[in-house]
């Protein structure tokens, strides 16, 4: 369902109880991710913020596009030459007077961008949430698997459950945070799903209706099927420095499935 570095050989790591816990952990990551961008409507009184300017919706769209391309495919961060053009954007804010923590949307037919802006101690409570979404997760899952398998009492299995236990991750550090913060370096990365629930993401993560993301004409009829709810989803995570204070833009572009897909 999302991008992710692809397996070698992936027979083999499914193979490995070791490796197969580590690949259970990338799964958490995504979605610990999910929330804790989009649940600010649900957890901190975030709004929907409707009309963005298109122009404005347009310049950040390609400019995400550029930097994404600017970087190399085995690192997130971003060359010396692409600073300025994602210092722009992170700094939009205050230079286009625009609230940060909401979510800024521009709407057409079939298609919806969405942005959002974090700073300073916003910042600060993304990491939190994100590392306390993923250590949820990581927590129930660990219970899930040795109350399910630990009476088969075979290697394999302990091994895999014991390196279950083992594991620990930092999110934060996973982000780059520290080096963000020593160097002034720019981060984009990036998350995409060919077909995103739009009901999941509405609903179950934000606590609105699909119509308030994505307008009444594009939002899924009653009862729908799963070709109304499924949406193409690419998500850029942009982070930078700004005279010692951290930044964060969330750009999201939606586009209705092609019924031609299916």
């Amino acid at each position: 369902m999302f991008d992710e570095p692809s397996d070698t050989n992936p027979t083999e790591k499914l193979l490995d109880p070791v490796q197969r816990a580590i690949e259970q952990t990338n799964q958490f990551r995504i979605h610990a991710e999910i929330a804790a961008v989009f649940e600010a409507t649900r957890k901190f009184d975030a709004e929907i913020i409707a009309g963005l300017d298109p122009n404005l919706a347009r310049d950040i769209q390609r400019a995400m596009g550029k930097l994404d391309k600017s970087r190399s495919p085995e690192s997130p961060i971003l060359p010396p030459t692409a600073i300025e053009q994602a210092s722009e954007v992170l700094n939009m804010p205050e230079s286009r007077e625009l609230p940060t923590n909401h979510y800024h949307v521009h709407r057409r037919p079939g298609e919806v961008m969405l942005v959002r802006w974090l700073g300073g101690d916003e910042v600060d409570l993304f990491y939190q949430r994100l590392q306390a979404h993923f250590d949820a997760a990581l927590n129930h899952f660990r219970e899930e698997e040795r109350a399910a398998t630990e009476w088969k009492n075979d290697p394999q299995t302990t091994l895999y459950l014991d390196a279950l236990d083992k594991i620990e991750v930092k999110l934060a550090d996973r982000y780059l945070r520290d080096l963000i913060r020593e160097t002034g370096i720019c981060v984009l990365s990036t998350q995409t799903a060919d077909e995103l629930d739009i009901n999941y993401l509405s609903e179950h993560v934000m606590s609105v209706a699909a119509a308030e993301i994505v307008g009444e004409n594009n939002a899924p009829p009653d009862n729908p099927s799963e070709k109304d709810r499924a949406w193409f989803y690419k998500l850029f995570l942009l982070r930078g420095l700004r005279e010692g204070v951290e930044q964060m833009c969330f750009f999201t572009y939606l586009q209705k499935s092609d019924e031609n897909d299916w």
